[in-house]
Order: C-alpha cells, then structure tokens, then sequence
C-alpha cells in the first residue's frame, strides 16, 4: 500500500513523539491543559500557517487529548507582529511567529529565522540542533521571558515581485519595497527604502502604489496572494532569505508549569512541524512556478552587481552591529564560524553533485 506524505511523517512520527505518547499512557492522572497559540499568519496561507495546526493536532494526539492547543491567526487576538509580545506580556501561552519579525527590538532576534546570505535550510537545522544555536538564542530570549522551539521553514525563498525590472544597484534607489528582517537593512543601505507590512496587507498595498514591490515565501504561497497581477517581474534569489526558519515562543512561566510528559510531546510535536513544513513546501513550490510562468510572469536573476553589493553591504552590518550590541555578537561570533565550517563541507559533495545534476541532463532511451 503506497503512503502519501503526511502518512510517512506521522508514521516515521519522529522517534521522540512515539516515545512521548508512551510516557502519557502510562500517566493517566495527568491534568487536562488549555492553550491558546497567536499565529503571526493568516490561515489562507495554509503551509506557513499549517505549522501551528500540526503542533496542535500532534500535541493532542500524543497526550489523548489532556493537552489542548487552540490556534487563532494573525488578527484574530492580536495583530501579526504582535505576537511575542502577546506571549510577553501573558495574553497568550505560546505563538508561532518569525523572530526576524522583532528586529526592532534588538537585531539579535535574527538569527532565529534569518540572515541575509547565511544558511540554508539544512544548515540552520544543524546549527540550531547540533551547533549550539539553540541554546545561543534561547539565553537571548530569556531576557523576554520566553523559551522558543524551531516550527518550520520555507528554505531559500524568491527574491520577491517587481514592478519594474532591477538590473544595477542604481535601479533600487527610491524604490518602495515590502521586506521584513535585517534585509530590509541591508537593502535601505543600497537605496531602498523598506516596509514590513504584515502578509494578509501586501498585495492591496502594492495594487493600491504605496509600495514597488514585495517579498513573500515563494511559489505556492505568492501565487495564492496574487502579486503576479500587479507587479510581473519575479527575481530570485531571496538571498535576504537563505532558510526561514519559524519558532513556537511559549511563556516561560507556562512552560515551567507543564508536566515532563507534556514538555515532551511539545518539543516532539513542534519538531515534526519544523521537518512537515518544508517537505510541503517542496511539493508545492514547483507545479506553482509553473503555473506562474504560464500566467505571463517575468522570471529573472538578481545581477551579480547587485548580489555582491547586497552581500558586502550585509556583512558590514553585522560587523558594526556587532561591535555594539553584546548579544548580537556572543551569537554572531560562534554563528560565522559554524557557516564557514559547513559551508566548506558543502562546497565538498552537496555543491558539486547538485551543479553537476542540474546542468547535465541524462541521455534519453
């Protein structure tokens, strides 16, 4: 009998959660919990916003059901980027966000999803789970009173929609541009002039001129949201977006209160939801850039001229940055050595057997 997808991941389950679903049986006088989880996503963007639901259905399922989770989306208790002050300030027990959202607080909060030109999807994996990364931003949040768990990731995303078409660093100046995170910095330094509008906000801002363009995720999720019709030209890469990674927050005090049982089934559930999102995204992104394509989109490539620019100008950020903000660098520090280190591992097999894959098509029969 053939498994579809989201069969093989709840049966592969993740080793831990089967482990959990263990504990809980045996421990049948546990309490019944409710929570409630602020999404920084609205629901029409299943994918992103399915995150949060998996970790709701997961945690119920490994708890029978004594752990209840109930998902509300951006708006709906509080706006997108509300969402780890909600968990902050007690509103909420947890929420499922993306830390780059919160840059202006501390330009810390980065590394959580994303720097521009860093990791990829399965390096951010290994750092935050093997290279000491997790541990690195979680002393950071402790300051804010929360403890975070990776819930997702899109991989590298597009390089967002245009109005017109950037061949030079010259032709970002003035250009009013939707990005979050520290790749709006990075841009402004180029001559863009950034805006973070939440996702559910940026097709009628950019219908209506009040921006020149918008990055979303990629494919699926830009298609849905219909930026094709207004701006046709799609660049790539989102090199501002590497891997995007997305977290569950939960309140420290909350987190403290839960039984061991359920902590487990927590950090198993939220785990499966960090593997679950970008396998969908793999599945999805391709049929919709086809799609996309027939539809009159205006694929391109950033130019080198702006790459590099854009990648000098990064890296200078995070020199500076560093230089004055205590905790960006007790993560920056460690974080570039762990990118040199894999990157050279990458260079060795994964880059080699991909260009050679990619450009070498096999004979026909």
């Amino acid at each position: 009998m053939a498994l579809n997808r989201r069969d093989f991941m709840a049966g592969a389950g993740i080793i831990s959660a089967a482990a959990a679903t263990q504990a809980v049986a045996q421990a049948p006088a546990l309490p019944s919990v409710r929570w409630r989880c602020t999404s920084s996503f609205p629901k029409s963007l299943d994918t992103i916003y399915g995150g949060a639901e998996t970790l709701s259905k997961r945690v119920s399922a490994i708890t029978g059901g004594k752990f209840q989770i109930q998902v509300f989306s951006a708006g709906e208790i509080v706006p997108a980027f509300g969402a780890a002050d909600a968990v902050q300030n007690g509103t909420v027990e947890c929420c499922h966000t993306a830390s780059y959202y919160f840059v202006g607080k501390n330009k810390t909060f980065a590394f959580d999803t994303t720097l521009p030109f860093g990791l990829n999807q399965r390096q951010q994996n290994a750092w935050i789970y093997y290279g000491g990364g997790l541990a690195l931003v979680r002393d950071f949040f402790k300051e804010y009173g929360f403890v975070s768990f990776p819930g997702g990731n899109t991989g590298v995303q597009m390089g967002g929609w245009w109005k017109k078409e950037v061949k030079t660093v010259a032709d970002l100046k003035g250009i009013k541009f939707r990005i979050a995170g520290l790749g709006g910095e990075v841009l402004s330094r180029l001559g863009v002039v950034p805006q973070q509008i939440a996702g559910g906000d940026i097709f009628p801002s950019l219908e209506r001129g009040v921006i020149d363009g918008a990055e979303w995720v990629g494919p699926y999720d830009d298609e849905k949201l219909g930026f094709y019709k207004v701006a046709p030209h799609y660049y790539y890469p989102g090199w501002w977006e590497s891997n995007s990674m997305y977290s569950f927050y939960v309140a420290q005090k909350e987190w403290d209160k839960l039984p061991k049982e359920y902590q487990a089934a927590f950090e198993a559930a939220a785990a499966e939801a960090n593997i679950d999102m970008m396998a969908e995204y793999d599945f999805k992104n391709p049929a919709a850039l086809r799609s996309l394509i027939t539809k009159g989109v205006k694929l391109h490539a950033f130019s080198n001229d702006i790459m590099k620019a854009a990648q000098d100008a990064a890296f200078d950020l995070y020199e500076e940055e560093s230089a004055k903000n205590a905790s960006f660098k007790k993560i920056y520090e460690p974080w570039k050595k762990f990118r040199d280190e894999i990157y050279l591992w990458h260079r060795v097999a994964e880059q080699t057997y991909s260009t050679f894959v990619q450009t070498n098509a096999p004979k026909k029969k």
